[in-house]
């Protein structure tokens, strides 16, 4: 039984099938407070998949099997919207008609009240994501690099106990992906979150600095 001090997010011989046909062999991995542990697989594999049914979001077509657990407890049972994790995915699906503040203000937990509070963890997110003084701007007049760090702070003002990275560097040239991947494993480890990373990408593997795990 899972360690519920630990923080940790752990797999238990969780395996994917669909029409009968196993997408890969029974898994069982871990993350640890403030480090990633990374899955890789090409296209196709499952790993996308493996991340929904983290979240509870796996779609009915799919046969599941094995237990996911979060600080000790299991959350196989529970709603998405009570697992508390977060997930960035390779597009940063920031709300095209709000500002960058109010992307930010979406991912605050509704038990944080009260506007001046609210505020106050905006505009530290944009500081610490520098982006200092953009609240009013429109997502679409951002880089990429920006975007992607919005998306991400916006992920992190949810208070997630677990982070998923469903490839989220992997529209990003050479230069900006290596930045925007140490912004976000630095921030991970800021927060001790335990982070899962699917990729294809060995350089993403090699940058997450933790254990891989091939879906076979």
């Amino acid at each position: 039984m899972p360690n519920q001090d630990d923080g940790a997010l752990e797999l238990l011989d969780v395996s994917l099938s669909i029409a009968g046909s196993p997408l890969f062999s029974p898994l069982s991995i871990a993350a640890h407070p403030g480090h990633a542990t990374t899955v890789m697989g090409p296209s196709g594999c499952g790993k996308s998949s493996l991340l929904a049914y983290i979240c509870g979001t796996l779609a009915p077509t799919f046969e599941a099997r094995g237990d996911v657990y979060l600080c000790g407890k299991t959350l196989n049972q529970l709603p998405p919207e009570q697992r508390h994790i977060g997930i960035l995915f390779q597009d940063d699906l920031l709300f095209p008609h709000m500002s960058v503040g109010d992307n930010l203000a979406f991912g605050l937990p509704a038990e944080v009240r009260g506007r001046d509070q609210r505020q106050k963890l905006i505009d530290e997110a944009l500081i610490d994501s520098d982006l200092a003084g953009m609240a009013d701007r429109d997502p679409a007049t951002l880089s990429g690099g920006q975007r992607a760090r919005v998306a991400l702070m916006r992920t992190l003002l949810s208070g997630p106990r677990a982070l998923l990275l469903d490839e989220p560097f992997s529209k990003l040239d050479a230069e900006l992906r290596s930045r925007v991947r140490e912004f976000v494993f630095a921030h991970a480890t800021a927060n001790a979150i335990p982070t899962l990373l699917v990729t294809h990408d060995p350089a993403d593997a090699e940058a997450a600095g933790g254990s891989v795990v091939e879906l076979v």
